[in-house]
């Protein structure tokens, strides 16, 4: 006999169901026997996101548009022909009026900051909105603005929460892009400067760790030589994605500008607020896995090559004050040099590093390329790239390859110096849906944080982890249809409910010193099947 039930008492038992699910499953899953007490008592753990990506409000109490904002929205109206893999649905931001839909942080902070203490991070990694708080790249402040980040920091501290903010993440100015070109002048050091001041001022009594530009490296050569981000500058004439630019020489002058700005603004920082605010600034780069295709020396040496093209272009010049000998060979005269003075203040202006690890390519030599008629950055380098497609059962999914985080972190401490390392971006892509039972990234963040252990083993002056991202939000190749958020948000909510994912629970259980139960898989499914006829009946 079979017992009748409302559609809404339905409803209630499947999301009974749902929630149990998630505990067994977060249980089972990989049960990982770390926790965070194997960790030294300094090292952070946290999760990172971008203002541009969580906060939206993009008009909102006197907000202007940043670069960022007019890619998309250039993009949306059909602007570009052939970017990067269904860059097109990276538009398809969810409208509501004037406003910009995604996960509305701007409005619901104290909530995501409750989150936050509930899961048990150490540190939230933010980004603040250049055009939010001054809204023309320079003069008056944005007294909305400044309100708006003065509460997220407050609140976050309140509850025992360390902001690391950084200062740039894809979005100067749109103002400063039309006057002047944004980052191809050197004027942009001055007003980068000017901004970094004014937060240092307003929020350094509270915040200790100012990364300056995130992943200076990508933005260089990803807005600049390939156009597949803001502001879409390249070759017309070698990619069909651009009308303006030129890869041959602008992703070397923005670079040598991002480092400029940089100790520009460390500087400034040592000299007038850090003896009073006992803070620490540094840079953030986009790290690669680079394997040899083969074994043979050609391969080998292109991969060292690949490495000093996108690792050493930075690095470099921040701990050796110029840039690598295989740039100045292979890019000559477009290669910007700098100053003895501008040496000396580049040279050491980073009180840590922050890495983002997602990516590993195999490499093959390409000499042909230094003969090309077309000669950019990418053929600089005189190498071909091949992504490691990922292992999972989608083609969304990384590759999980903790051995190479493993490898690039011990040739930093060889090549550069043991200098202190966050990371600050490791997360798992899936496509974006409704599941919550996200076992993929339970997988990947398991064998990445089980990796740091070893990683600390090995002497590497490691601070801190922090997941990409703490919500599901636009992401900058694809938009809303892939994730990587521990929170799910159903964009057709008019609430935009924050929806725990399995991999929240295990990471707060991870964070939160939990005894993970020895459940089975096969447990799992057993109950699923049980509670599965007990709704359905």
């Amino acid at each position: 006999m079979f017992q009748k039930h409302s559609s809404k008492e339905k409803k209630m038992r499947m999301l009974k169901v749902v929630f149990v699910l998630i505990h067994l499953l977060a249980a089972a899953v990989l049960a990982n026997p770390l926790s965070k007490n194997d960790f030294p008592p300094h090292f952070l753990f946290g999760a990172s996101s971008s203002a541009y990506q969580v906060e939206d409000a993009a008009n909102e109490d006197g907000r202007k548009p940043s670069i960022w904002d007019t890619f998309v929205h250039a993009a949306g109206n059909g602007a570009v022909s052939l970017c990067i893999y269904n860059l097109i649905s990276a538009i398809s931001k969810i409208h509501r009026g004037d406003k910009d839909i995604g996960c509305d942080q701007y409005h619901k902070y104290k909530e995501d900051v409750k989150l936050m203490v509930k899961m048990g991070l150490d540190a939230y990694r933010f980004s603040i909105s250049w055009s939010r708080l001054v809204p023309d790249g320079k003069g008056p402040i944005n007294p909305k603005g400044l309100q708006y980040y003065n509460n997220l920091i407050n609140e976050l501290i309140s509850q025992g929460i360390q902001p690391h903010i950084t200062l740039h993440h894809l979005d100067l100015p749109q103002a400063l892009e039309d006057e002047y070109g944004g980052w191809l002048r050197r004027r942009v050091v001055k007003d980068f400067t000017a901004y970094a001041d004014v937060c240092f001022r307003e929020f350094g009594d509270r915040v200790k760790y100012w990364t300056t530009v995130n992943e200076g490296n990508l933005f260089a050569f990803g807005g600049y030589e390939s156009g597949l981000l803001p502001p879409q500058r390249c070759s017309p004439s070698s990619i069909p994605n651009c009308s303006r630019g030129n890869s041959s020489t602008e992703p070397y002058l923005v670079a040598h500008h991002i480092l400029l700005a940089h100790a520009s603004a460390a500087r400034l920082y040592r000299k007038k607020y850090q003896d009073k605010q006992h803070g620490f600034i540094g840079l953030n780069l986009l790290t690669f896995g680079f394997v040899p295709l083969t074994k043979t020396s050609d391969d080998i040496n292109a991969t060292q090559r690949a490495q000093d093209f996108y690792t050493g272009w930075f690095l470099n010049p921040l701990i050796f004050g110029e840039y690598p000998g295989i740039m100045k060979k292979n890019a000559g005269s477009r290669l910007p040099v700098f100053t003895k003075r501008e040496s000396n203040l580049v040279k050491g202006s980073m009180d840590f590093l922050g890495i983002n690890f997602y990516y590993t390519f195999l490499v093959k030599n390409n000499p042909d390329s230094l003969r090309s008629e077309d000669r950019s950055f990418t053929a600089d380098m005189a190498a071909e790239l091949e992504y490691l497609t990922g292992n999972g059962s989608s083609t969304y999914e990384h590759p999980i390859t903790p051995w190479i985080l493993k490898e690039i972190l011990a040739s930093l401490k060889k090549d550069y110096g043991n200098f202190p390392v966050y990371i600050h971006e490791n997360g798992q892509q899936t496509q974006r849906n409704s599941s919550l039972d996200d076992r993929p990234r339970v997988k990947y963040l398991c064998k990445y944080i089980g990796s740091l252990l070893d990683i600390l083993r090995d002497g590497v002056n490691l601070r801190g982890y922090f997941v990409w991202s703490f919500l599901d939000m636009f992401e900058v190749l694809n938009g809303y249809e892939s994730s990587y958020g521990l929170y799910f948000i159903d964009l057709k909510d008019p609430a935009l409910r924050r929806q725990s994912k399995l991999s929240s629970v295990w990471y707060s259980n991870f964070l939160n010193n939990g005894n993970i139960p020895k459940v089975t898989i096969m447990d799992i499914e057993k109950n699923a099947s049980v509670l599965s006829n007990t709704v359905t009946a």
